[in-house]
């Protein structure tokens, strides 16, 4: 690992330890040259995934994506930055464990739809009415009344 400071490739890891989320390892090195430390982290590579959108398009998996969808549908609710973390952690667990290279959107949005359940009823009725597109009302109190019976 190259120094950040005087670009000398000569370094040694001081500590070792999982990062904040279990799937990274943070490492503290130091330069042998000019003495300096810094953090480095290491994230296990995976393949990539491609997402199969409604119209038979496909793009790449972004995690910025889903975060969008769910901080827009927790907005002004009592869901913290930590537990939305988690959650999309948890989805992002989810998905990459079918080890599959291809994933349809429908399927993310459901993993979103059972999390967000879970976690804010009202963020998952606001999750709910853009991704199942409810056309009217009905649709609308359809699902609130499928959240009431349980």
């Amino acid at each position: 690992m190259k120094c950040p400071f005087c670009n000398a490739a000569d370094t040694k890891v001081i500590d070792s330890r999982p990062a904040d989320d279990n799937s990274s390892i943070r490492r503290r090195r130091q330069c042998e040259t000019c003495g300096k430390r810094f953090t480095t982290y290491e994230k296990l590579e995976t393949m990539p995934l491609m997402v199969i959108k409604k119209d038979n398009s496909r793009e790449t998996y972004d995690r910025a994506k889903i975060e969008a969808g769910i901080i827009h549908s927790c907005h002004k609710r009592p869901v913290s930055t930590q537990q939305i973390n988690s959650m999309i952690d948890s989805i992002e667990t989810e998905i990459f464990n079918r080890e599959e290279r291809e994933i349809e959107t429908s399927a993310i949005g459901e993993l979103v739809m059972k999390k967000l359940k879970d976690l804010d009823e009202v963020a998952y009725v606001r999750f709910a009415s853009v991704y199942r597109e409810f056309k009217d009302v009905n649709t609308f109190m359809e699902e609130i009344s499928k959240l009431l019976k349980k």
